[in-house]
């Protein structure tokens, strides 16, 4: 697998960080997932953004700037056989030494890896978590390294191809999927948790809101218990590589799954948009 590690293409099993890059050290360090369409990585812009503002709040410089990853991510799918991919831009705060320090990070670790897409995904159940949400490192959640509870998450599922675990707060309330952002229909208007809940605020989730508005779906954000589901005639789950997912069970709650109107709707918008 080719990847990229601060302006050097490398194969990944030559890949090597400090074991003094406090990204290993303190978990301090952030990441943005996508993919490309024709060879252009999708809502780049929205993806750096958020990731230059996990920066910024602390202190970590990005020494490159969008164009040339850009550049790096085209070359990437270049060296792969001219294909389109999955990425991952890691950004980790670099090597320090030993013990915590509040001066900017001027000497990140930036990465690029890159891997084959997978057969898209047509519909997947859902099951509620035993794992509860934990909440984020500050007031709003970033794609950070601090990942432990997705993973005791992740042990919880057989498989992510064909099923994803629902996150609920210590509350309770509805909160995300292990890997996305849970959206839902009832009567025909939309659904999702509030990033009030602690949640990330997911690109594709932003995105979808965008869409259901082109499509005058009523969008509602709010705090919701898993009865708010009871009734609920679709579900599904976003993400920056699968897209729009639909979900046709949870427990015994049934949906429509691929075949609902607005996720339909949704998808082909989608589609449409990203060619």
């Amino acid at each position: 697998m080719w990847c990229w590690k601060d302006g050097e293409f490398v194969q990944a099993e030559d890949l090597r960080i400090s074991p003094l890059d406090h990204g290993f050290l303190y978990g301090l360090g952030f990441f943005e997932t996508f993919r490309t369409y024709n060879d252009e990585p999708f809502l780049f812009e929205e993806h750096m953004e958020r990731m230059k503002t996990a920066l910024n709040e602390y202190k970590i410089k990005m020494p490159y700037s969008n164009d040339e990853l850009m550049e790096v991510i085209r070359t990437l799918n270049a060296k792969s056989g001219n294909q389109d991919g999955y990425f991952r831009l890691n950004v980790s705060a670099g090597n320090e030494g030993l013990g915590l320090q509040a001066r900017t990070y001027d000497h990140p670790t930036v990465i690029i890896f890159r891997k084959e897409l997978l057969a898209g995904i047509l519909e997947k159940e859902a099951i509620w978590l035993e794992t509860r949400r934990n909440t984020p490192e500050q007031a709003i959640r970033y794609k950070s390294h601090h990942y432990a509870n997705n993973i005791l998450a992740r042990q919880e599922v057989a498989s992510l191809k064909d099923v994803e675990g629902f996150f609920l707060t210590e509350e309770g309330f509805i909160a995300e999927g292990i890997t996305s952002n849970i959206f839902w229909v009832k009567d025909g208007e939309l659904y999702t948790p509030s990033i009030e809940t602690g949640i990330l605020n997911g690109i594709t989730r932003q995105y979808v809101m965008k869409l259901a508005d082109q499509l005058n779906l009523q969008v509602n954000e709010g705090v919701f218990l898993k009865k708010s589901l009871q009734h609920a005639e679709e579900c599904f789950v976003t993400t920056s590589i699968q897209e729009i997912v639909p979900i046709h069970s949870i427990g015994e709650l049934r949906f429509a799954g691929g075949e609902g109107s607005v996720y339909q709707s949704l998808h082909a918008l989608y589609k449409e948009m990203r060619e």
